[in-house]
């Protein structure tokens, strides 16, 4: 159960990541999320099932969140529509996208091929459990995305992101177009997004176009929760805190699933604590901020 937990934590967390740039970073609400998600998933197991190489497989999976994300910023950008329409329509669109690209199937199990989850585990099977193998598979593979990410946002397009989210005007003035950082950035939180999708469907065996469904309020959940953690400015601390935060949303969540019953929880019920954590995250932070 603890190996599942991290394992899980570890699948999500790039997705998080995806959605503290957009959210934290950006000032983007982007909703697109739900749909890229799932996108990432069915695009993996269809190139699986296709034949085509799991590197290749992730790299189409990324790209096809990437090019979401574009969709929603451009929507944005020219035809002016707000954030969180401009989301929706893109995340509404892809639901059809999306069965599109199974083949006109609502889900697709990944039985019997090989994965990257048995490539993991038969590469170690001799010297270590299936489950610590998958941990630190997806450890390795977070920490190569956060160190990614931290230098990027060292560098000077990175510190144009950080300007734009705190003022547009100030990098207007800077001769900087932000509909094309926008455009930039949204991508590239999707990408993450997709990219997660894709490791999730081959842990859980399968894709369906329902695994999105609430998944912007997940990733939400993980940054807020990450924010109570660990307090800093540095970038750094930030992405490690996301991480930490994605992590303890999913033990939060084993522990409703597994025990909820003790008080009549059940797993019809687990969106509503999402949300119910989100609510009390921000009723602590305004209570903070009135502290001060």
């Amino acid at each position: 159960m603890i190996e599942g937990i991290f394992v899980e934590g570890l699948i999500y967390s790039i997705m998080a990541l995806g959605v503290f740039f957009t959210f934290r970073i950006l000032d983007f609400p982007d909703l697109t999320v739900d749909g890229s998600f799932p996108m990432g998933a069915v695009i993996m197991a269809m190139s699986i099932k296709s034949g085509i190489s799991l590197p290749v497989g992730l790299l189409l999976s990324l790209t096809g969140g990437i090019l979401a994300g574009f969709v929603t910023a451009a929507i944005h950008n020219y035809l002016k529509v707000p954030h969180l329409l401009a989301g929706i329509l893109t995340m509404t669109m892809l639901y059809s996208i999306n069965i599109r690209i199974l083949g006109g199937r609502a889900n697709l199990p990944l039985l019997r091929v090989e994965t990257i989850m048995t490539k993991v585990s038969t590469l170690t099977h001799r010297f270590m459990p299936e489950e610590i193998a998958y941990l630190v598979f997806f450890l390795a593979v977070v920490l190569i995305i956060k160190l990614m990410m931290d230098i990027f946002f060292h560098t000077d397009m990175g510190l144009v992101f950080g300007a734009l989210g705190n003022n547009q005007q100030m990098v207007v003035t800077q001769g900087i177009n932000p509909a094309t950082m926008k455009l930039i950035g949204v991508g590239l939180s999707n990408g993450l997004v997709a990219l997660s999708g894709a490791f999730a469907a081959q842990y859980q065996g399968f894709a369906d176009i329902n695994l999105g469904q609430g998944i912007v309020i997940s990733g939400l959940a993980s940054v807020m929760l990450g924010e109570f953690l660990l307090k800093s400015e540095k970038i750094s601390i930030l992405t490690t805190r996301v991480i930490l935060g994605a992590i303890l949303y999913k033990a939060i969540m084993y522990l409703g699933r597994y025990y909820g019953y003790y008080v009549n929880l059940t797993p019809n019920d687990l969106k509503l604590l999402s949300g119910i954590l989100i609510i009390v995250s921000l009723m602590i932070t305004n209570y903070k901020s009135m502290r001060r």
